[in-house]
């Protein structure tokens, strides 16, 4: 065993790991975590509302 054929290998089990992680992000299962995940940025939109609905005086 040599040099390249350690380089074939490390080829092969880093295009099946590519693989892995390509299957795993597009699976349906998880699906509704990375949407959840997509509308983090726009939970505290609601938050900073009201908080600042509730720092004005009242006139």
């Amino acid at each position: 065993m040599d040099i390249n054929d350690l380089r074939g290998l490390s080829t092969v089990l880093l295009m099946m790991a590519f693989i892995g992680v390509v299957i795993w992000a597009y699976s349906r299962k998880q699906k509704q975590a990375f949407d959840e995940a997509a509308n983090l940025p726009f939970a505290d939109d609601n938050i900073d509302q009201r908080t600042t609905s509730e720092e004005r005086p009242n006139d």
